[in-house]
């Protein structure tokens, strides 16, 4: 085989692959989308550096992205470095006034600078960003039932506003906002670690996104957990709601986030597996798409 066959036979994949991109980068152009970062691609080096390169792909592709993280790992391993010790209640970590400390250091001193700067080695574009800036997001105290009785865990705080304007002002500027999960405190002077997934489905909803993406550790939501591994491709608000009281613990938040953000005005809310290379990529630009895709029920909204 010639070199100029040969040359053409690994071309036209390429091309192919580009040109089944067009009718979505066409759709997409302009849009804001929400990306909860977490899990194993939070941790895994390579995947980290391939968030970054999709993130600031979809951003040269004239979509606006806006990153939202947490820090579980990290938070944990911080406060044994401390000698404080992790508790959850209702799936919840317990923050004392000294873990919050710690947990605002985290996020806003290590997890967030990493994650700007793997963003900005592609060209000065990410600035990050905590919910206390500018008022992005306020809470009030969170208080779970654990069998119909209220308990205290401390300064994790429930939304009760959002303020976008310092979001859209960096997103005119042309530059990709990364924002940690802690909000500023809605009656005291105190600050609140709020869950990430929960943050990232109020600011998708508060900006009008396109689209929610939460990066998970599984493929998506699972059919029928644990006797079968058939991922729902693609589910109505409705249908999720039915399905709420079943899932995992570690899934509730996640889906709820995808459930507020559909109800309140954003188009798709996704949850993809975070351990697969680009996996943003794959469910933006291509036919396949990969993960849940959950839609606004017709009523809402007609369909997407």
């Amino acid at each position: 085989m010639s070199n100029a066959t040969t040359r053409k036979h690994t071309a036209l994949p390429k091309a192919r692959i580009l040109i089944e991109a067009l009718p979505w980068l066409t759709r997409h152009r302009g849009k804001t989308v929400v990306i909860k970062f977490g899990g194993n691609a939070m941790v895994d080096e390579e995947l980290k550096a391939a968030f970054a390169q999709d993130v600031v792909f979809l951003h040269h592709a004239g979509l606006k992205p806006v990153v939202v993280h947490g820090g579980g790992p990290q938070i944990s391993a911080a406060l044994g470095r401390h000698g404080i010790v992790s508790e959850f209640k209702a799936g919840l970590r317990v923050t004392t006034e000294d873990a919050m400390d710690v947990v605002r250091m985290v996020l806003a001193g290590q997890v967030q600078r990493e994650l700007v700067g793997l963003l900005n080695r592609h060209g000065p574009l990410a600035v990050g960003l905590t919910g206390e800036d500018a008022h992005t997001i306020t809470a009030t105290k969170h208080q779970p039932e654990i069998d119909g009785e209220p308990v205290d865990i401390g300064r994790v705080g429930e939304i009760t506003a959002i303020d976008t304007g310092a979001i859209e002002a960096l997103l005119a500027d042309g530059r990709i906002p990364v924002v940690s999960s802690i909000a500023r405190s809605q009656d005291d002077g105190h600050v609140y670690n709020v869950n990430a997934d929960t943050a990232a489905a109020a600011l998708a909803a508060a900006l009008g996104a396109e689209t929610l993406m939460v990066l998970t550790d599984v493929e998506g939501l699972y059919e029928d957990w644990p006797h079968s591994d058939e991922v729902i491709s693609r589910l109505t608000a409705s249908q999720l709601e039915k399905l709420l009281p079943e899932l995992s613990s570690g899934m509730v938040p996640k889906m709820e986030g995808c459930l507020h953000a559909v109800r309140n005005g954003v188009h798709t809310a996704r949850v993809i597996d975070g351990r697969v290379q680009h996996s943003i990529l794959l469910e933006i630009f291509t036919d396949e798409g990969i993960g849940t895709m959950v839609v606004p029920d017709e009523s809402d909204q007609g369909e997407s």
